[in-house]
Formats: C-alpha cells, sequence, structure tokens
C-alpha cells in the first residue's frame, strides 16, 4: 500500500531529523486533510507503538553508555493476521531491512512493522516473531505466524545527549 511506504519513508526521515515538523510544516503536499491528530493513528485500523530508550548522560564510553534509542511498531491492521500491500524503497543501498524478500516476490505482508536502530533489526525481528507465533501460532493449520517480519533501520547514532 502506497501510503504505508510513505509513511515509513516519512517517518524515517522525522526520527533522524532534529525538528518536529509535519510533512506539510515543511511543504509536501497532500490531497485531503488531516486526521483528529494528524497522524497515521488516524486511519482506522492502524495502530502503532513505541518505545525510546535514555539512559546515562556525559561522554559516551563503549557498553556503558549514554544510549539513545528506541523502537516503532506500525500495526497496519491492528493485531490481527490480516495481510495488506506493501512495497519499498532503497535510498542509498547501505540500510537493514528484513522481509524484503516476500515483499518483492508477494507485494503483501501481514502484522507488523519495526523501525529500529542499526544494531537492533534483529532483535526485533525475533520479537516480532515471537509475539507472531504467541498470538497467532495455534489457529492455523499451517503455521505461518512468525512469517518474514518487516524491520528497517534508522539511524540513531546522531542523538545527542
Amino acid at each position: 500500500m502506497k501510503v504505508i511506504l510513505i509513511f515509513l519513508m516519512f517517518l524515517l526521515i522525522c526520527i533522524s531529523s532534529s525538528a518536529q515538523k509535519r510533512a506539510r510544516d515543511i511543504g509536501i503536499p497532500f490531497d485531503g486533510t488531516t486526521g483528529k491528530f494528524n497522524s497515521i493513528t488516524d486511519v482506522p485500523g492502524v495502530e502503532v507503538g513505541y518505545s525510546t530508550l535514555i539512559k546515562g548522560t556525559g561522554k559516551w564510553k563503549v557498553g556503558e553508555g549514554p544510549v539513545r534509542t528506541g523502537v516503532t511498531i506500525v500495526l497496519p491492521k491492528g493485531k490481527t493476521q490480516s495481510a495488506y500491500n506493501v512495497g519499498y524503497y532503497i535510498f542509498n543501498g547501505d540500510g537493514e531491512m528484513t522481509g524484503i524478500p516476500y515483499v518483492h516476490d508477494y507485494g503483501r505482508s501481514n502484522g507488523a512493522i519495526g523501525i529500529t536502530n542499526t544494531n537492533s533489526v534483529g532483535v526485533v525481528r525475533d520479537a516480532i516473531g515471537e509475539w507472531k507465533y504467541k498470538k497467532f501460532g495455534s489457529k492455523s493449520p499451517v503455521d505461518f505466524s512468525f512469517g518474514l517480519p518487516i524491520v528497517a533501520e534508522t539511524w540513531d547514532g546522531g542523538l545527542k545527549t
């Protein structure tokens, strides 16, 4: 679905930006009017959750911090296994993203989409897979509940303490 792809691209740009501006604030035109919150969560059925980790202050030390990172999870069809259309775009060929072979072959996905820092793509993929298996694994005669979760990276190394 073009909306999901555009949202993910916009979210990645926003995460890496220090300004709290929305697309319309910087002149990107969209048809229609905004929802109540001018947010992806205004779209019926879409759920978004996030966790931000801020720990420590001062000069960075390997293995000690300080830490500034997080994860965002988008459920385009809510907490269901309902399939949706999806696409992807490679900005610079240097990013990590799981689930692309399935998207490339079928143009569809189901379940959560994760966005996190470069080094957490694998653990977020595993966490989405575990959640999907626990929630849907025993309800299907053919167990596709783990699937190929889509998780994309964003560089958060420039976040300041």
